[in-house]
């Protein structure tokens, strides 16, 4: 009798189990199927509107004056041995001094660290990379290639390879994601770590499911897991959508003093109109459901946390939970008014939260509000 109750409690576990993976993926392909019909109703729309200009878009041929301005650091190359891909990185500050190692987000580059760039090469060995499938680094084909074991085994090469055992290491969106699994699988490489509007992922992944308002503001996930439609819809009207991420209203840049220029946007449209390029951005997403959750999750590197109190597209509650998985110095500071192009919108008070997280010990938890 106990052998046969212990074979149906294990029968049970077992169905349990199976009904919420497929009750998990049938929630995302459901919520694809919705979000690929509302895109269907914009792109209709638009022809309805600009007939003539909605197929039009300019592949940029020549990169903008800013690209070369060489007071934001060298553009250098690093090919590694493992993967067989080449890195395209720009960096800046004397060889041999401590690495800080910046990872961008989506859909931007190296560029978007140009202020950080300026402001710790004095101290630093200041290195913006752009990332496996961005800008100038080389770009696998297939989806299977951005597999998250991989993006994070780039940046522990990247480092390794630039001379450097342990680096500060920086990121944003995207490249928050890649910076937390680096200090959760190599924390004896991350001296400290700092994210900028980016959630620990078990954190993002419980709290998405819990409220279906980060949900909405996470359709774009589930949109993009569609092949080569996404990339039409950015690329539509000369990728208007790619501007109004950092231009309008409701999403972009909130400090009238930190919106990008003309020459600005023109370089974030060299950068992702060249061929491919919106195709190997978007293979980071159509990766990342089936790697969460994750196994490993505890961070044992001190942690900076920055978030932009406007982020259109994360909600704030999620970064005090990130508390949770953090086994050292927790700081978390809220910006008011920021965006969550928080290093473009914010540098003066981003760089100055750095200096000073940089600078103190590890100390009792802290969190204040600016």
């Amino acid at each position: 009798m106990a052998r046969l109750l212990h074979n149906l409690l294990l029968l049970t576990v077992a169905l349990t189990l199976k009904i919420r993976v497929m009750g998990y993926w049938s929630l995302i392909y459901g919520y694809c199927a919705l979000c690929t019909g509302v895109a269907l109703l914009k792109l209709g729309w638009n022809i309805i509107l600009r007939p003539s200009t909605t197929f039009q878009w300019t592949v940029r041929e020549t990169p903008p004056a800013c690209l070369n301005d060489t007071s934001l650091g060298t553009h250098c190359y690093v090919r590694i041995k493992e993967s067989g891909l080449r890195f395209h990185y720009v960096a800046a500050g004397e060889r041999g001094k401590p690495l800080m190692l910046f990872l961008h987000g989506f859909p931007e580059f190296w560029f978007s660290w140009r202020h950080q760039l300026r402001e710790f090469k004095s101290e630093f060995r200041v290195v913006a990379v752009d990332m496996r499938g961005y800008g100038e680094s080389d770009l696998p084909s297939s989806a299977e290639s951005y597999r998250l074991d991989y993006l994070v085994t780039d940046i522990k090469d990247i480092v390794e390879y630039l001379g450097y055992n342990r680096c500060f290491l920086v990121g944003h969106d995207w490249g928050g994601i890649i910076a937390w699994l680096c200090a959760i699988h190599y924390p004896e490489m991350v001296t400290k770590l700092i994210v900028l509007n980016s959630p620990h992922p078990c954190v993002f992944t419980d709290y998405a499911l819990r409220h279906p308002s980060q949900m909405l503001k996470s359709s774009y996930y589930f949109f993009f897991q569609l092949p080569h439609f996404p990339e039409l819809m950015l690329s539509i009207n000369d990728f208007k959508a790619l501007k109004n991420l950092f231009t309008s209203r409701s999403t972009g840049i909130s400090c009238k003093g930190r919106w990008l220029t003309t020459e600005d946007l023109e370089a974030y449209l060299y950068a992702l109109s060249q061929p491919g390029a919106l195709t190997g951005a978007l293979n980071y997403f159509r990766n990342i459901f089936s790697v969460l959750p994750l196994s490993q999750s505890e961070v044992k590197s001190p942690v900076l946390l920055l978030w932009g109190e406007r982020d259109a597209f994360l909600e704030q509650d999620m970064a005090e939970a990130c508390r949770l998985y953090i086994r050292n110095h927790f700081r978390l500071n809220i910006i008011s008014g920021a965006s969550h192009w928080l290093q473009q919108d914010q540098p003066d008070i981003v760089n100055t939260l750095i200096w000073t997280f940089i600078k103190e010990g590890e100390g009792r938890k802290n969190y204040r509000n600016l």
